[in-house]
């Protein structure tokens, strides 16, 4: 393969682009508009919706095979297109199929015999039987960075969601008292061949990612059993490419799956810098059949903070961005969105924490905690 098709344009498909370039490949994406960022290091584009299947049969004229940066696709459309078109897409549309409505993803992961929390669909404005409150309210479907999730501590707080989304179809589930939230990123390769990388910690703050923090505590029980779903779960859908699975870790020693990306992830953003392979180029090597390269920390451990938009405002932070990257072992990513608005993930900055990755005598995990800190103080002040 030789040139790659991306659905989507923006940070993610930026991210694919550098590391495609780095293997000598080529990416064509398809994007609504000319300023978004992944567009400068495309060797081409197709100017359209993301979900605009025409397009993506324009698109497919240009390049060998098609991956995504979203799921906000029209899957059946897509469908139809792979069968009259021949057009190869990674992952498989099969594989997407149960996962792109979260009521299905979750009955899809319950019936594979995976950990996940109590769920059903909300059909009205009742708690179902067997639910109390707090429970969480989440939309099926194109939900994200907190977009479309809800916290609801009581009946008046769901009756107005029902009745202020009246055609928005919802999943509820019980809320998790959990000890962390964990993700690991998983890539299956064309011969079948799953890698996974190190298990990460991630802090969100009002359902939007903050912090990622890589571990060094986590009991080994745990991480097989991250590990294991990870497996279990590519190699029944018959995925390949780079997969984003968040969890909750119990406080009595659970593991639950929370939800699944069926693409590069948030939480993987450090990878670029800590990791041997990038999930980015770990996408590219799976979409393009190459061999998947190495999962391995090249450092003792390291922080990741997303720089989100605390105004509505066009400044691009020069100044804050330059303090960032005066920290030492720092690496800013600037997304070169065109403004801000609040909670709008604008880029995000990773920071190594120490240079040997055998070495388990340090508290790497303090290190981080402090760089983090100071992240912050420059970013919100």
């Amino acid at each position: 393969m030789k040139r790659i098709g991306v659905i989507g344009g923006g940070q993610l498909a930026w991210m694919m682009a550098s590391a495609a370039q780095e293997l000598g490949l080529e990416l064509v994406i398809q994007t609504p508009h000319t300023s978004d960022v992944a567009v400068g290091l495309a060797v081409e584009t197709v100017l359209a919706e993301v979900d605009d299947v025409s397009a993506t049969a324009t698109l497919a004229t240009k390049c060998d095979v098609i991956t995504f940066e979203n799921e906000f696709v029209d899957l059946d459309r897509l469908g139809k297109l792979a069968t009259t078109e021949d057009v190869c897409f990674i992952p498989p549309l099969a594989a997407l199929a149960p996962l792109l409505d979260k009521y299905t993803q979750r009955c899809y992961l319950r019936d594979l015999g995976l950990p996940v929390p109590k769920f059903a669909p909300l059909t009205d404005s009742e708690l179902p039987l067997g639910f109390e409150f707090p429970v969480v309210i989440k939309a099926r479907r194109n939900g994200y960075d907190g977009q479309g999730t809800f916290i609801i501590k009581d009946k008046s707080a769901l009756t107005d969601l029902y009745h202020r989304y009246p055609d928005t179809p919802f999943l509820i589930e019980e809320f998790v008292e959990f000890d962390r939230e964990l993700a690991i990123i998983a890539a299956r390769g064309v011969n079948g061949d799953v890698v996974t990388y190190p298990i990460l910690e991630t802090q969100q703050e009002d359902q939007v990612c903050r912090r990622v923090f890589t571990l060094q505590d986590l009991p080994e029980e745990i991480v097989q059993t991250c590990n294991s779903i990870a497996s279990k779960l590519l190699t029944s859908l018959g995925a390949f490419g780079v997969f984003g699975i968040e969890l909750f870790a119990t406080r009595d020693g659970k593991v639950l799956v929370n939800e699944i990306a069926p693409r590069t992830h948030n939480s993987g953003h450090l990878t670029i810098e800590a990791c041997a392979t990038s999930q980015f180029s770990q996408l590219i090597r799976a979409v393009a059949g190459l061999p998947l390269g190495s999962t391995a920390l090249t450092c003792g451990g390291a922080v990741m903070v997303n720089l989100l938009g605390y105004e509505d405002t066009h400044s691009d932070y020069l100044a804050k961005r330059h303090q960032l990257s005066a920290i030492p072992n720092s690496y800013v990513h600037w997304y070169r969105k065109q403004e801000s608005r609040i909670g709008r993930k604008l880029g995000h900055v990773t920071i190594l924490v120490g240079t040997d990755p055998q070495s388990d005598r340090q508290d790497y995990r303090a290190q981080a905690e402090n760089l983090a800190r100071q992240v912050a103080a420059i970013w919100d002040e």
